[in-house]
């Protein structure tokens, strides 16, 4: 904890970007009737039945200080989609020294998937373009991607029934644009002082020093 809240504080700088990733699985829906059009005097309805078509992934990922925006429709969460991820924030950031990424501890987050998406060299050269920064377990909050996920999910999908997958990225890469075009950053007010006030973390260790 202490490490994310740590790379969380420090200030913006292009040479060490500080970027947050997270998944967010999407259920992809049509509707089974045609719904009422709006007309004078009447609202538009949805019928309440629909058929599902698959599901898919929207990879969120922000520069929370800068307000970068790289969010993106997927497939799945796979490893080789993963990769492709990391891929995609560095050739976004291939100046920088080093690229500060803040995930959670999941299977597929691992140099692993590189090597296996693009072979043990190219693999390896990406992974060791980034510093990274584990959520710890059952503390994925930490996470400001996860304010980036709610954020798409309101004010992208919101109560839409979206049936493909083209669809999905449509609307997704509008939103970003758009998220991308405004600058808007997230103002992560969660401190590690704050943290170790919260969870009692300083009288802890007071009390296995005592012991």
């Amino acid at each position: 904890m202490d490490d994310v809240l740590d790379t969380l504080a420090q200030p913006q700088d292009a040479a060490e970007p500080v970027v947050a990733l997270d998944e967010r699985p999407v259920v992809l829906r049509d509707s089974a009737r045609q719904g009422r059009c709006a007309s004078p005097g009447r609202l538009a309805r949805m019928d309440y039945e629909y058929v599902r078509r698959g599901t898919a992934n929207i990879f969120c990922i922000v520069e929370p200080k800068a307000g970068r925006h790289m969010t993106f429709a997927t497939p799945n969460r796979k490893g080789c989609e993963f990769a492709r991820a990391l891929r995609k924030i560095a050739r976004r950031y291939s100046s920088a020294r080093t690229i500060h990424l803040v995930m959670d501890n999941l299977s597929t987050h691992s140099q692993n998937s590189l090597c296996t998406a693009f072979g043990d060299q190219a693999g390896r050269a990406l992974w060791n373009r980034f510093t990274v920064h584990y959520t710890p377990k059952h503390g994925s909050w930490l996470n400001p991607a996860e304010i980036e996920a709610s954020l798409w999910s309101r004010e992208c999908l919101g109560r839409l029934r979206i049936g493909s997958l083209a669809e999905l990225r449509r609307r997704t890469s509008r939103w970003n644009a758009d998220a991308h075009r405004r600058r808007r950053k997230i103002t992560w007010r969660f401190t590690k002082e704050r943290a170790r006030s919260v969870f009692k973390i300083d009288q802890i260790d007071t009390a296995r020093s005592r012991h």
